[in-house]
């Protein structure tokens, strides 16, 4: 089921549809759909590599918003819609573990989940179960989700088709890899200054 899900996200590369098609997909995998963005941005980006930095634009606006519809599905829905969610994708023994990351990371879970391979969609809806502070659930996923999309659009940008295998290949570890930047450059940000 899943490779038929991926084959039909990567056949939207090949319309004039296919930014648009990034812009829902983003959207919808921030709040509830199973295949990340980052297929079909690869796609789009190895297809025209001068536009990648744009659809990574259109990649990190869609998951900001849907993560914010994510955030309204926890906050208002969390009995209705959310647990049926997080149900569907077998987490909901994770849910209690999230309320412990949330109650001491706040938005270092937020923007650590939404940079690396973890399932995004749980934490945007956690969030608004949790009811944490939304200003800084925007913030921390704007910088992540940002950070993820624009990782991969600028490394098409700037080496072409040639570096798709290489992130397919190495996607987590680029993604951990970063975060572990990000992490170390806040601790030198508060010591040095």
């Amino acid at each position: 089921m899943l490779r038929r899900l991926y084959d039909w996200v990567t056949y939207w590369a090949k319309t004039p549809y296919g930014t648009w098609a990034l812009f829902v997909l983003a959207f919808s995998e921030s709040s509830f759909f199973p295949v990340p963005p980052d297929v079909l941005l690869i796609a789009l980006s190895v297809a025209v590599p001068k536009k990648s930095l744009r659809y990574a634009l259109v990649c990190s606006v869609g998951s900001i918003l849907g993560g914010c519809f994510g955030y309204l599905i926890g906050w208002q829905f969390m009995g209705v819609l959310g647990d049926s969610i997080i149900r569907f994708y077998g987490l909901h023994e994770k849910y209690e573990y999230i309320q412990a990351l949330y109650a001491q990371y706040d938005a270092w879970a937020v923007g650590i989940a939404g940079l690396t391979p973890i399932p995004y969609k749980v934490f945007t809806i956690t969030a608004g179960a949790f009811r944490i502070n939304f200003i800084v659930f925007l913030v921390a996923s704007a910088i992540s989700r940002s950070a993820r999309f624009f990782l991969v659009g600028g490394l098409i940008y700037m080496f072409g088709p040639k570096v798709q295998p290489f992130i397919d290949k190495y996607f987590n570890a680029l993604a951990i890899a970063f975060v572990i930047l990000l992490v170390l450059g806040f601790v030198v940000i508060k010591f040095v200054f």
